[in-house]
């Protein structure tokens, strides 16, 4: 997806946020970065083990650097990816991304290094490790709502991480009922009523908040990132649900 293109959406349609995306091994990435940064973009997204991106290579340094200043977070895939394909399984482990965190910038681990498939494997402990030392190190909760990664749900609610974990849906991937069943995090009354919500954003809010996630894990990203508290109030209570499961 290139960056114009989102750029141009964010600004046809104000409710979209953009996000770059920007490999640091480019000739021109530091001018990529600083030309979507002046354009609106509130954050920067890779995904190391399909984009290839070891972050630790010394020649990417002042990339990182540079993202730190002017107040990109890193959204960055960890764990297996299913979607598209991989170059680098390993850099899908958490540790990858060490530099931009060292570098100072704010980094979302997205699905918290979480197996993607069967033989995935599962670096969600090494997550939590880096939490400790890392307070800059966020995770999402993107697609809590697959089967396959549906085993860290009880884990993900404890003290230690819940509060560190930013709401991701992960859409257009499925967002599935019946992982919360399984788990024992409702029962049967709440997943008939969930699963038949249409939206897979609402469906996908609901249910996690029906797991136990608590409500500021949906807030956390506006009063965490500097760009996304310059545009406007930052949300201070849980999004008020209409009768028809609806966000107000």
């Amino acid at each position: 997806m290139p960056n114009d293109f989102v750029l141009r959406l964010a600004r046809e349609h104000p409710g979209v946020l953009p996000v770059a995306s920007i490999h640091p091994a480019r000739a021109d990435a530091l001018a990529e970065l600083e030309r979507c940064a002046a354009a609106g973009a509130v954050a920067l997204k890779l995904l190391p083990n399909c984009h290839n991106v070891e972050c630790g290579l010394a020649r990417y340094r002042r990339f990182w650097e540079r993202a730190a200043v002017l107040g990109l977070p890193f959204i960055a895939h960890t764990g297996g990816e299913n979607s598209v394909d991989e170059i680098r399984p390993d850099l899908a482990d958490p540790r990858n991304l060490r530099a931009p965190l060292e570098a100072g910038m704010i980094v979302i681990a997205a699905h918290c290094g979480t197996a993607s498939g069967v033989f995935d494997p599962d670096y969600f402990p090494v997550f939590c490790r880096m939490l400790a030392r890392y307070p800059n190190l966020y995770g999402d909760t993107a697609a809590f709502n697959l089967p396959n990664r549906c085993l860290r749900l009880r884990a993900c609610r404890r003290s230690g991480v819940a509060e560190r974990l930013i709401h991701g849906s992960d859409v257009p991937v499925p967002v599935f009922a019946h992982p919360g069943l399984i788990m024992g995090l409702f029962g049967l009354r709440t997943w008939w009523r969930l699963r038949r919500i249409r939206n897979p954003l609402e469906r996908d809010y609901q249910l996690k908040r029906a797991m136990g996630f608590p409500a500021d894990g949906f807030t956390r990203a506006a009063r965490l990132w500097p760009r996304l508290r310059d545009r406007g109030p930052r949300p201070t209570s849980e999004p008020r649900i209409g009768e028809h499961g609806t966000r107000q």
